[in-house]
């Protein structure tokens, strides 16, 4: 106990703080943070309209299997992380259209992709720490190799989704009404798939594949309590993922602490405040018919 509020009171030492933006990967990894609260801002209410919370998750743990193939195959463990992921979520689309059958369908997917990680992790005869970042995120893990890599596929990934955002967003907020239309929903689906397998891969990077949730879900789950207009819950949740990301690491440089353990509780205290005033909307609305 005595370890975590010595933590917590050097989380607000602005001048060590300031010392280390200085340094060129505490730079780089502010705006990888700030990249990835862009791309899981915008995704993150249609992943909640369309019930993929599990899928993220899924998704996020699975891009460890992808980076330990690449990891036991001596190719980059970015982009297998990538790959692992837009494939469990591809996996997801296709097998899970169903919505009584996806949630197991994902946890038998799951489940089957972390026990390869564990065999690959397991005949790879080096250390195994980068790896073990993926779990947990690092700050120092982005490096320039890794921010290229963020940025251009997330600038890919922002310009798919701006081409099929309306379909998309029909697809999501009213499946029956879009099938009927004749909505390519099969199509959108796999689309959607691979655009959150790979943002999934890319918050790895930042609060690890167990985390990843904070940054996808918590935003747009905040946002959702408050309005009901798509465009106001992206925003917002624009901001919220924004205020997570780039908070969380800026207080998590002066005690040395993860980054993902200041990332959450700011998710998670966006997403009680947002509970709190959407409740007292909704009383105020009854009263004032």
């Amino acid at each position: 106990m005595d370890k975590v509020l010595d933590a917590l009171s050097k989380a607000f030492d602005f001048g060590t703080t300031a010392d280390l933006l200085t340094y060129d990967f505490v730079q780089q990894a502010l705006i990888a943070a700030a990249v990835l609260g862009v791309l899981a801002g915008v995704l993150g209410p249609l992943i909640v309209s369309r019930q993929w919370s599990f899928a993220v998750h899924g998704s996020s743990e699975l891009s460890l299997t992808g980076a330990s193939a690449a990891l036991l195959a001596g190719l980059a463990v970015g982009v297998g992380a990538i790959l692992g992921s837009v494939i469990a979520a591809v996996l997801f689309a296709l097998l899970g259209r169903r919505a009584r059958e996806r949630d197991s369908v994902i946890g038998v997917i799951m489940s089957f992709g972390l026990g390869l990680s564990v065999l690959f992790l397991w005949a790879y005869p080096g250390r195994t720490g980068t790896s073990f970042s993926l779990l947990v995120g690092q700050i120092v893990g982005v490096g320039s190799t890794g921010l290229g890599l963020l940025l251009g596929v997330a600038v890919v990934v922002l310009l798919v989704l701006l081409v099929v955002y309306r379909p998309l967003l029909f697809a999501s907020t009213d499946p029956e009404g879009a099938e009927a239309r004749g909505v390519p929903m099969r199509a959108l689906s796999i689309v959607f798939a691979v655009l959150v397998g790979v943002a999934c891969a890319l918050g790895v990077q930042i609060v690890g594949a167990l985390l990843v949730l904070s940054l996808l879900i918590t935003p747009a789950a905040a946002a959702s309590r408050v309005t009901a207009n798509p465009v106001t819950a992206t925003v917002l949740s624009v901001v919220f993922a924004e205020v997570a990301a780039v908070g969380g690491i800026l207080l998590s440089l002066a005690p040395g602490v993860p980054v993902s353990t200041f990332v959450t509780t700011i998710s998670f205290v966006i997403y009680l405040v947002c509970r709190a005033v959407g409740r007292r909307t909704s009383a105020r609305v009854p009263a004032a018919a």
